[in-house]
């Protein structure tokens, strides 16, 4: 079962990061304006990509073990993808943002051993 909720990790890290790069590569459309921009177009098949071999690893995921025992997980991308847009993208956050970051990790640590 270690094995299984490893990579149902790195699916989420995937999953975040693939928003990172969704957000990298619309600041490339927005600079060049078109998605056959060589930056746009390889940003943007990078983040398809990561996502194809994440979603491949969930269902891989998903044959070992109970969705809803796996999916709470998935809550953690509410956490890792404004964190990785604050150090890419430099984007600030209130401070009620870090009460509902404890609350979501709170959950999911309630999820995870029921």
């Amino acid at each position: 079962m270690f094995i299984t909720y490893s990579i149902a990790l790195l699916c989420v890290l995937g999953i975040a990061a693939g928003q990172i790069l969704f957000k990298l590569s619309a600041a490339a459309l927005q600079a060049s304006g078109s998605f056959f921009d060589v930056r746009t177009a390889a940003t943007l098949l990078s983040a398809f990509a990561l996502y194809g071999i994440t979603t491949i690893g969930w269902v891989w995921v998903l044959q070992k073990a109970d969705l809803g025992k796996v999916y709470p997980l998935m809550a953690l991308a509410f956490v890792l993808v404004p964190l990785g847009s604050h150090f890419v993208f430099g984007e600030r956050f209130q401070p009620m943002y870090f009460l509902g970051v404890a609350l979501i990790m709170a959950g999911i640590v309630v999820a995870l051993r029921a």
